[in-house]
């Protein structure tokens, strides 16, 4: 189990007048309230990492040191004017009445918010430890849910204690949520982890259950509804908190290339390290959309001639970060950190033009392995080594014919970072510091690291799971990969009863259809057949092949060999032979219906599907056209009669035929003599016509 740091007292300290003075260039900024940390009222006012808060609010020793404070607070001073947008999600009362309604609540920086769902439980509130800063096993106190029931949501008081250490309580002793009661009537605050100095974080990543900040009004009217016995519903609700409006997740990572920073840099180290799989795919798969962003400072004009400046600042204080040991006589400076930082934008940059986005997964990677600050490695050499490697690695791939997803210029990552010493704007970190300030509906970046999805700021631990949860409810609904689909992500309502949808236990066919935020009833379409109908009740397949998957649903039975089925383009019709809606089909008993054989003489006999029917007098023929029984002799008389007449009917035309053509050669050849002797005497036509032109002329 991990411990949960005491809150440690305030030190004294010998030069209290600096310490006044550094507090009151703080007071007189027009700084808003940005995050709390924890219950002691200690607010964060500067858009600047964990690490610097603690040393800028106390100094450790006076004169030099305290300069660095003051001067780390004037390089940060434009930044003071940020705005910071709380991240909320809403709470829906159910019971009692008198409290039914939806509330806004402020969703915490840890723990694992679930993000496109909902969670429903009954709110508790302890009779003892009511702020939650201590173990409820002290108290002999659990509120694990029995199975089948709803789970508890404890509420508990803000103060006294760090937030995370009431959810780490909470947690322990069984709760599946806490609600934190404001105690001052103000707007919402995001609940964030405690500074570095304090944390002892091996706890924190260990707290997997959602937090939220409640206004002290509904606190108040929560506690009174329990003392009155009432039995308080509420269902947490952050189908909304994500914006998710295609099938494409736009996302943001604000990191750091700085890993002395503490325990927030070695937790996106390892994020990175955890995430890059997951990642990758998505982005190759076209699902989602990756953008790293780095926070840059700009150094104040009266300090720019400043060694403090010179050192933690390029192109002459434009873009700075703060000293890696926060000391200058040693280590690292800060303008290093803004060099590798930008060569990490501008690697991006040459990837995405590339093609290739998902590279700087594996070159943020392989340089926090390889070129670490503790063994002096943080150096440009180290990251153009890394970045040759990979090119190295795509190179000994195409060797076997294949090639795979690396290898960049470096060159074009040099001309994108520019010249560090040049008196102008680095138009790449220029636009960092564009992409910082909040627009609309989201804030100004003011925590590191940051997470934002679908341009709104997620929160919650930094973890795997956590993370892909939040991206996966960026999805609009019905269009999320499969990844979104795993139980280790979601649980598929399908498996339970369908869904309470449409089935066809027969074939295995259901209507409902698993997504991230819940299941959907749609009629399926199966085999290339479109059943239709609402989903719920009914679903029928329709069109051509509609036959082919369970009979289109109509009836078909095989007996005695033979096989009838009632399913045609049309619909469900019974087949000749039975009766019915199509869907059930009963045989016709032609007999006793009195439909067939019924002449005088005739005997018949039901079949599955048909009948029978023969005379009863074996001398006697049945005719079925006719519905007849003749005799056998007659019927063989008759038919050496007719065949007789067939007989002698084709003698008599092959005679006219034959005569025919007698006739047509013999006139054909006496057109053909005729002609050959018109050429050697005249014909007693030809004098005729002769006769007549000599008259003529």
């Amino acid at each position: 189990m991990g411990q949960v740091p005491p809150i440690p007292k305030r030190r004294k300290q010998s030069c209290q007048g600096h310490h006044v003075a550094v507090r009151s260039l703080i007071s007189h900024r027009s700084c808003s309230s940005l995050r709390i940390e924890d219950g002691r009222e200690k607010r964060r006012f500067l858009l600047i990492p964990d690490r610097l808060i603690g040393p800028l609010f106390e100094p450790k020793i006076c004169g030099g040191m305290v300069w660095f404070r003051v001067w780390v607070l004037f390089l940060l001073w434009g930044s003071c004017l940020g705005r910071f947008v709380v991240e909320k999600n809403s709470l829906k009362v159910t019971s009692p009445d008198s409290l039914k309604g939806i509330y806004e609540c402020a969703i915490g920086n840890f723990g694992v918010p679930q993000y496109g769902g909902t969670m429903v439980g009954i709110v508790a509130y302890p009779n003892a430890n009511r702020k939650g800063c201590q173990s409820f096993e002290n108290f002999d106190i659990s509120y694990k849910s029995k199975p089948g029931g709803f789970p508890t949501f404890l509420l508990v008081d803000r103060g006294d204690c760090y937030f995370t250490a009431k959810a780490w309580y909470a947690q322990n002793a069984g709760a599946g949520a806490v609600l934190v009661a404001d105690d001052k009537l103000e707007p919402l605050i995001t609940m964030d982890t405690p500074e570095e100095e304090d944390s002892r974080a091996d706890y924190l990543q260990n707290i997997t259950i959602p937090s939220a900040l409640i206004t002290k009004s509904l606190g108040d009217s929560l506690k009174k509804a329990l003392r009155n016995g009432d039995m308080v519903n509420v269902n947490l609700d952050w189908r909304e908190s994500l914006p998710h409006p295609d099938d494409r997740v736009e996302y943001e990572f604000w990191t750091n290339s700085n890993d002395e920073c503490g325990a927030k840099c070695d937790s996106q180290i390892e994020f990175v390290k955890n995430f890059k799989g997951a990642a990758q795919i998505l982005e190759k798969k076209g699902y989602t959309q990756f953008t790293p962003h780095y926070i840059t400072w700009y150094c104040p004009e009266a300090f720019l001639l400043s060694k403090q400046c010179k050192s933690q600042c390029i192109n002459h204080g434009r873009y700075c970060a703060p000293d890696p040991e926060q000391d200058f006589s040693k280590g690292y400076d800060g303008k290093d950190v803004v060099i590798q930082n930008l060569r990490q934008v501008c690697l991006h940059k040459v990837a995405n033009e590339s093609g290739k986005p998902w590279v700087w997964w594996d070159y943020v990677t392989d340089f926090a392995i390889r070129c670490p600050m503790k063994e002096k490695k943080y150096t440009t050499d180290c990251a153009e080594t890394v970045i040759k490697s990979l090119g190295e690695l795509a190179i000994s791939f195409v060797v076997y014919g294949y090639m795979p997803p690396l290898g960049i210029d470096l060159k074009k990552i040099n001309e994108c970072m520019g010249d560090p010493d040049a008196d102008e704007d680095n138009p790449v970190l220029k636009a960092e510091q564009d992409a910082q300030i909040g627009k609309d509906s989201r804030g100004d970046v003011t925590i590191l690291p940051t997470l934002v999805i679908n341009n709104r700021q997620y929160r919650g631990k930094l973890d795997k799971a956590a993370v892909l949860k939040a991206i996966c409810a960026g999805f609009q609904e019905a269009t999320e990969p499969a990844v979104c689909l795993s139980e280790e992500i979601e649980t598929n309502e399908c498996l339970d009863n369908h869904g309470g949808c449409w089935k066809d236990e027969a074939s295995n066919i259901t209507a409902c259809r698993d997504t991230f935020r819940g299941r959907i009833c749609e009629c399926p379409v199966v085999k290339g057949v479109k059943f239709v109908g609402d989903g719920y009740t009914h679903c029928e397949a329709s069109g051509s092949g509609r036959c082919e998957i369970n009979n289109g649903g109509c009836w078909n039975k095989t007996q005695d060999g033979k096989t009838y089925s009632a399913c045609v383009d049309e619909g469900c019709k019974c087949p000749p032979g039975f009766k019915g809606d199509g869907v059930n089909c009963q045989d016709v008993d032609e007999c006793k219906e009195r439909l067939a054989c019924q002449c005088s003489g005739c005997k018949c006999k039901n079949t599955w599907g048909s009948y029978e029917c023969s005379c009863s007098d074996d001398s006697l023929l049945y005719i079925k056209e006719h519905d007849t029984c003749i005799s056998k002799r007659a019927s063989t008389e008759v038919g050496w009669s007719f065949l007789w007449v067939i007989f002698f009917g084709l003698v008599l035309a092959g005679v006219g035929a034959y005569a025919v053509y007698k006739y047509r050669i013999r006139s054909y050849m006496d057109s053909e003599i005729r002609a050959i002797m018109a050429q050697y005497m005249p014909l007693d036509n030809q004098e005729a016509q002769n006769h007549i032109q000599h008259a003529e002329i």
